[in-house]
């Protein structure tokens, strides 16, 4: 309840206060009342104390203070480099053509012409790591230099093994490219330098003095580049995953039997990898000639399933095929189009 002594002039107040003695009880009064705003002000602001907020939350009774607290924000990763491969070159291309030689060979047992020398260059362009994880020296999406001669391919027959084919847009790969037959199927797109472009299968080897990076083109082929007169003609070259409504077909060797067998596919879009049979310990994979057979010493999967790979690890698996020795049975599967 207010008293009239709050009206009073300053000085009158102040005798009548140090009379009664109220001072010190008001004094104390209003330093308590100021200390308890003071505080409700520090209590209720935004940070919540006079530590800034700084201060850690402690853990409940008889829980352990983890370390650093988890972030659920997942931050977005810059794009990483590529990093270059070190390894060499899965193919040699690019060679200097030199005249004078006539190649023979394999390709050459039906009348090569043109000719081969010289040291070899590297591919033109690489295509990206992990492209193609089971090619060997011809990787897609690189272009190879080189040289292209000709020569009569007869009825279509060559180290392949595909037999006889009236299919003449072919070629003969050389040794170190045809790699013990894993050039065997593959459809090559050939350039030369006036523009003129070719596709040819790969059905055969040529041998030295037929050099890396070279083709043997049939002369029908060879034709489409340029005057068979020209001999040899500098080009490049680089592997293709055609278009096609074909399906792959397999065929056992002549003299095979459930006892020893050899196995080919052909028709296959892309190179084939591996070519594996399956037996009671799972799938064996059988090892491959340079006349393009897969063989089974032992007996081992002949007229079991059969597992392609391409050079791209696609697998597709052909079941219920007997061992019938020289007959091309056909399958209902390819592999897809890179």
């Amino acid at each position: 309840m207010a008293s009239p002594s709050h009206r009073r002039s300053r000085p009158e107040r102040s005798r009548a206060e140090r009379r009664t003695g109220r001072v010190p009880v008001v004094t104390l009064v209003a330093v308590a009342a100021v200390a308890l705003v003071v505080s409700l002000v520090v209590a209720f602001r935004p940070d919540g104390g006079s530590d800034g907020g700084a201060r850690a939350v402690e853990p409940a009774a008889g829980a352990q203070a983890s370390g650093s607290p988890k972030a659920t924000r997942t931050a977005v990763s810059p794009t990483p480099k590529p990093t270059p491969s070190t390894a060499s070159p899965s193919a040699t291309a690019g060679t200097k053509a030199t005249a004078g030689a006539t190649p023979t060979g394999k390709s050459g047992k039906s009348g090569a012409s043109g000719s081969s020398s010289g040291s070899s260059a590297a591919p033109a362009a690489r295509t990206a790591s992990g492209a193609a994880p089971l090619a060997g020296r011809i990787a897609p999406g690189t272009a190879y230099r080189g040289v292209a001669t000709s020569y009569d391919i007869g009825d279509g027959n060559g180290a392949c093994s595909y037999g006889p084919t009236s299919d003449v847009m072919t070629a003969a790969m050389n040794t170190a490219d045809y790699e013990t037959s894993k050039a065997c199927g593959a459809y090559v797109l050939v350039r030369a330098g006036s523009g003129a472009s070719i596709t040819v299968r790969i059905t055969n080897e040529c041998p030295a003095p037929c050099e890396a990076g070279q083709l043997d083109l049939s002369r029908q082929a060879f034709a489409k580049l340029a005057d068979l007169s020209a001999g040899r003609i500098p080009i490049t070259w680089s592997l293709l995953s055609p278009a096609t409504s074909d399906t792959i077909s397999i065929r056992y060797k002549t003299g095979s039997t459930q006892y020893w067998c050899g196995i080919q596919a052909i028709g296959h879009r892309n190179p084939l990898a591996r070519l594996e049979v399956r037996t009671g310990a799972g799938w064996t994979r059988l090892a491959r000639t340079d006349y393009n057979y897969f063989l089974s010493e032992q007996g081992t999967g002949c007229g079991a399933a059969i597992r392609l790979t391409d050079i791209y690890g696609e697998q597709l698996t052909v079941e219920g095929l007997a061992v019938r020795a020289n007959v091309v049975q056909s399958t209902r599967v390819q592999f897809a189009r890179h």
